[in-house]
């Protein structure tokens, strides 16, 4: 308990220090929230009343007190492109960026884990070689390109995808709000046509957010499991005649396993925070889409809720990481 409250309070200094980086980066971009919120044509007059009621007539300073106390009072601040209060919009979105994130982070274990033990076990062979070439494809492929292309194909030419439009078709209900995230909540409800429209529309955005990760964890994984095939206690369980499977399974993955959950981990905070580029070309509507919004619109607090959103991830993320290292290994936990 006592590595719990201490990692907790260590993590309080690196939010203060995003906190102070992304209020002083929105306020040095260029642009004129209020004239872009107003128009190009819009008298000076308009644009001076729309400065005071967003609060930029004020000194930066002041500004910084004002966001900063509000922070603490759970205020996200206002989104004045949307004309609602950012927690509500966050609200409404966070949930389909949840769905997609987890849903590709899915595909990265299920395709990527099994892909790094086949390159370990089969090392310098052509199963290897593949797997090799699989993970630096899709850790060097840029998304924007893969996404177009995936839409270009899949649904321009053979149309196989649904239009990248949504999380589930026009003509069909959203399920009953339960999670807010579809799939879940058409499974629990037992609305099975709502379950195969959600499930169409997310899993070809998902398959392309999940290219990097899927790379990662395949090159983490065979990197783990090299190092572990290479211990005494593997060549001892061979030498007593157990089955390939269960040493690798029962002896060399359990032990593998700690390096594979950290990158796991990592990957989950990357793909929550880093959805922006999916989520605009699938015009998928989630946060994703909505920062590029707020940025467009010259909006500052989506764009500082965003950031620091995306930075309690990563630090919550990696807490819990830090504390499995226990399940898995007894050394961290006795320590």
């Amino acid at each position: 308990m006592q590595t719990i409250v201490r990692r907790i309070l260590a993590m309080i200094p690196t939010l203060l220090g995003v906190i102070v980086s992304i209020f002083v980066i929105t306020r040095v971009l260029p642009g004129d929230p209020a004239r872009t919120l107003a128009g190009e044509n819009a008298a000076d007059s308009v644009v001076e009343k729309l400065r005071v009621q967003m609060g930029l007539d004020k000194s930066v300073w002041q500004q910084f007190v004002d966001y900063f106390t509000g922070l603490f009072r759970g205020d996200l601040g206002f989104a004045w492109h949307t004309g609602r209060p950012v927690a509500e919009d966050f609200a409404t979105r966070f949930p389909a960026t949840v769905e997609l994130a987890l849903m590709a982070l899915a595909i990265g274990i299920i395709v990527g884990i099994p892909l790094g033990i086949l390159g370990a076990t089969q090392r310098d062979r052509i199963a290897d070689h593949a797997t090799r070439i699989i993970s630096l494809l899709g850790a060097s492929m840029p998304l924007f390109w893969l996404g177009l292309l995936v839409i270009s194909v899949f649904y321009g030419t053979l149309g196989w995808e649904p239009a990248p439009v949504g999380r589930i078709d026009d003509a069909i209900n959203p399920p009953t709000h339960i999670t807010g995230l579809y799939l879940i909540d058409s499974a629990l409800t037992g609305d099975m046509i709502a379950f195969k429209s959600a499930f169409s529309h997310l899993i070809w955005p998902a398959m392309v957010l999940s290219v990097g990760a899927l790379a990662i964890i395949s090159r983490m994984t065979r990197s783990a499991m090299l190092e572990v095939l290479g211990q005494d206690y593997i060549r001892t369980a061979q030498a007593k005649g157990m089955s390939q499977t269960r040493v690798i399974g029962g002896h060399a993955l359990k032990n593998a396993s700690p390096s594979i959950v950290t990158v796991v981990g990592l990957e989950l905070g990357q793909l929550l925070g880093g959805a922006v580029i999916t989520e605009t070309i699938f015009n998928w509507p989630g946060i994703g889409g909505y920062v590029v919004e707020s940025i467009e619109a010259t909006d500052y607090a989506p764009v500082q809720a965003m950031t620091l959103l995306a930075a309690v991830i990563f630090l919550v993320v990696n807490l819990i990481v830090d504390l499995s290292q226990g399940i898995f290994d007894p050394k961290v936990r006795n320590a």
